[in-house]
């Protein structure tokens, strides 16, 4: 008689893998726009280069935005001086009054000419701010710790407020991997975003192209606020440490999320099951 192996069905918890399509994305990613008119001048940073939180990076032609800063100065001044003017005429006019030594009249248009140059004033020291908020924004400087990529400028270019693109910065490390889930999973992808242990666990781990294994597990950092009626579906964010910048913006990944069983379930050795056209057998002793 044919020799059969036999193995007696124990009950375990179990855990599994589900796999779910990812694209990796930025946490923090914006354009860099020019916000003032003029010609590039000086490109301070190397395409594809780390930079810092405030960093010089572009510099766009200055002069004409020195020279209305020093003439909303200037004009601040006279401003001023014409203030100390004619507030010294009031006060002399206040003690005049009080001895029936001038008109009325007088000093009251004498307070009108103060406060229209009280009004100068304000207006000359708005239009100062506004020419120094040109000045600063004639240097385009990084808004946050990241990645630049390739300039879409060189120097010399002739760049318009709020409509030419100069450049990209993303947010490198950490960086966040996006991928749908189906809406009868929220709960259990909702438990594993409040859990404390999913981390050291390894719960979530992501496979690149080439079957390679990123060596460091995620998190879960953000379930999206609504299902998207048509597919069923809600997008996961979860977060990954890239110290290395291997995970890049805009790649193509296979999220792998451990699914355990909250029940022992029968575990069957798997050179016992049999598969022919997607119909799954074992045979049992009886």
């Amino acid at each position: 008689p044919l020799s059969v192996t036999t193995a007696v069905v124990q009950e375990e918890i179990v855990t599994g893998v589900n796999n779910y399509p990812g694209t990796v994305v930025a946490l923090n990613q914006t354009e860099l726009r020019a916000e003032v008119n003029g010609y590039i001048t000086a490109i301070l940073v190397q395409d594809g280069a780390t930079v810092t939180k405030g960093q010089k990076l572009y510099e766009i032609d200055r002069t004409r935005y020195q020279a209305a800063q020093e003439q909303a100065k200037a004009n601040v001044a006279i401003a001023e001086a014409n203030l100390n003017k004619v507030n010294r005429d009031v006060e002399r006019y206040k003690r005049l009054a009080e001895q029936d030594a001038i008109a009325k009249q007088t000093l009251d248009y004498a307070l009108t000419d103060l406060n229209n140059a009280q009004a100068q004033v304000l207006s000359a020291k708005a239009a100062m701010t506004s020419a120094t908020t040109d000045l600063e924004r004639s240097i385009i400087r990084a808004p946050f710790n990241g990645t630049i990529g390739i300039s879409q400028v060189r120097n010399g270019a002739l760049v318009s407020a709020g409509t030419t693109l100069i450049n990209t910065v993303s947010s490198t490390n950490p960086i966040a991997v996006d991928f749908p889930i189906n809406e009868r999973d929220i709960k259990r992808f909702v438990d594993i975003q409040k859990s404390s242990s999913a981390l050291k666990d390894s719960v979530i781990a992501l496979q690149l192209s080439g079957n390679t294994i990123y060596p460091t597990p995620g998190r879960v950092s953000a379930i999206d606020r609504a299902v998207d009626p048509s597919t069923g579906t809600i997008t996961v964010r979860a977060t990954f440490e890239n110290t290395d910048n291997i995970l890049r913006t805009g790649m193509n990944t296979n999220v792998m999320v451990k699914n355990t069983s909250t029940v022992k379930m029968p575990v069957i050795p798997y050179q016992a099951v049999s598969e022919q056209l997607g119909e799954f057998t074992v045979f049992v002793v009886t």
